[in-house]
This record gives structure tokens, C-alpha cells and sequence, in this order.
């Protein structure tokens, strides 16, 4: 069962993320995550909601996901992403056909 990131960001540092960015997108692939969508927030129709963006990744799994998560390639990257952006991630499975 697919499993996706979502990750609601604000970016404090467009220069600093767009590096984080590039780099963590490679980190995905050896983990068979792929890019789903990128957007910017357009409008928070109910509730509350301070984030101006959202990536969703699609992984093969949970596994995958947690795989590339704890991995020494994108740990490394958590550090620079602190100082890029404020980042909430979330972890879904694929609702079931």
C-alpha cells in the first residue's frame, strides 16, 4: 500500500530552501519516493492553517517513507531545513481501493 509525505512549510529563507529543496529531493528517490504536487497556499477555507505550501511524495510504503525519513542522506539535511523553513510532516497510507 502507497504511503505519502505531506509537508506543510512556511520558508523563512527562500535561498537556503531552495538548496534544502534540491538536495532532499534526491534523497526520495533511492527509496522509490517520487514528487506528487508542490503549491502555494491559496486560501484556508475552514479551520486554521499557517503554512503558505504544501509537497506531497508518494512512497511505495511506510517503510519506504520512515526508510528515507531516518536515513543518514536526509538527516543530514534537517539542520539546513531548520534555518530554511518551518515544516510540519505528515505520514498517510493509501486508503484501501
Amino acid at each position: 500500500m502507497a504511503a505519502f509525505l505531506i509537508a506543510h512549510t512556511t520558508v523563512k529563507d527562500p535561498e537556503k530552501f531552495t538548496a534544502y529543496s534540491a538536495a532532499a529531493t534526491e534523497t526520495v528517490k533511492p527509496f522509490g519516493g517520487s514528487i506528487v504536487t508542490r503549491g502555494a497556499l491559496a486560501d484556508v477555507l475552514e479551520g486554521e492553517h499557517d503554512r503558505k505550501s504544501v509537497v506531497v511524495i508518494r512512497f511505495p510504503d511506510q517503510v519506504s517513507l520512515k526508510g528515507w525519513f531516518t536515513s543518514d542522506a536526509y538527516q543530514a539535511l534537517i539542520p539546513g531545513r531548520r534555518e530554511a523553513a518551518d515544516m510540519t510532516l505528515i505520514a498517510y497510507d493509501e486508503p484501501p481501493a
